[in-house]
């Protein structure tokens, strides 16, 4: 299954606005992704309350997993990016 490993690039890390527009474009992808925090269990990218629960902050390594190599790729890039900043 692809997976790539990337850092969190928002300020606060991934708190309620990045979480959202994370999970929103999960969502519209079609395709299931999986967050996970270093030795954490997995969570629905697709799901903002789940995204926060892993209490990433700026800097944090999350890998993201799924069955489609684009949608990691998707997914990896705004995890990565300051999502705080738009």
């Amino acid at each position: 299954m692809p997976s790539t490993t990337v850092t969190v690039g928002s300020a606060v890390g991934l708190h309620a606005r990045p979480a959202t527009l994370i999970a929103e474009a999960a969502a519209a992808l079609g395709s299931s992704v999986t967050l996970a925090a270093d030795g954490g269990d997995p969570v629905d990218a697709g799901s903002a309350l789940m995204i926060m629960t892993l209490g990433a902050e700026k800097g944090a390594t999350i890998t993201v997993e799924s069955d489609d190599q684009a949608a990691v790729d998707t997914i990896a890039a705004l995890v990565a990016k300051d999502l705080d900043a738009e």
